[in-house]
């Protein structure tokens, strides 16, 4: 069954829809630069509200592993997603801080970047077409992943049940495909959702 992970939450009627339509994840967004950063308090009151059953992954950019081990510390996230230039070393140093999940997000745009991918010492892999860019990449280029990972860039309602029957990805992370106006649109979301577990229910 693939899981399912909104991305860049943000107010409170975002963790109410998340917590009625049951995604497996979420995420929250610490970088400063994106239009979607919530400030670590911010974060603190969402997860609060957050349902037990659901994942939240803080999504990082070159941050100082201290700072992302002291949120992991206080709950207010469960797991890391690295958007950044990480590298073995940062990965390995952040290990020694914490014992969670570390998802580390890769560029897709040729078959060096698939290999970079797949030699990731990280517990999962994030497949992406950029930073935010709400496209697609060449699907054909990770055909043969057979590492757990999550698929990003780009996905719809409308593509994604495709893009699940052609990849079989572990997870699909969607953040501005599901959005109206630059907000979280609770009908898109619970149409994702349900274009998601379509086949799971044939």
């Amino acid at each position: 069954m693939t899981k399912i992970k909104f991305c860049g939450l943000s107010r409170f009627c975002d963790i109410e829809a998340v917590n009625e339509i049951k995604p497996a994840y979420v995420g929250f967004v610490f970088e400063p630069k994106s239009k979607r950063y919530v400030e670590p308090e911010q974060a603190a009151d969402l997860k609060r509200m957050l349902a037990l059953d659901i994942k939240a992954a803080g999504v990082f950019v070159n941050e100082n592993p201290q700072t992302i081990a002291c949120l992991l510390n206080q709950h207010i996230i469960d797991m890391v997603q690295l958007h950044g230039n990480e590298d073995e070393d940062y990965i390995k140093h952040l290990r020694q801080l914490v014992n969670k999940p570390i998802i580390k997000a890769f560029r897709i745009e040729t078959a060096e970047d698939v290999a970079q991918a797949k030699a990731s010492s990280a517990d999962y892999i994030l497949l992406d077409s950029g930073a935010g860019t709400g496209k697609t990449f060449n699907w054909k280029l990770i055909q043969d992943i057979e590492r757990p990972y999550f698929l990003a860039g780009g996905l719809t309602p409308g593509n994604v049940r495709e893009a699940i029957r052609t990849l079989c990805p572990f997870a699909v992370d969607v953040s501005s495909g599901v959005e109206t106006d630059g907000g979280k649109d609770k009908t898109k979301m619970a149409a994702f959702f349900d274009e998601v577990r379509k086949d799971d229910r044939l």
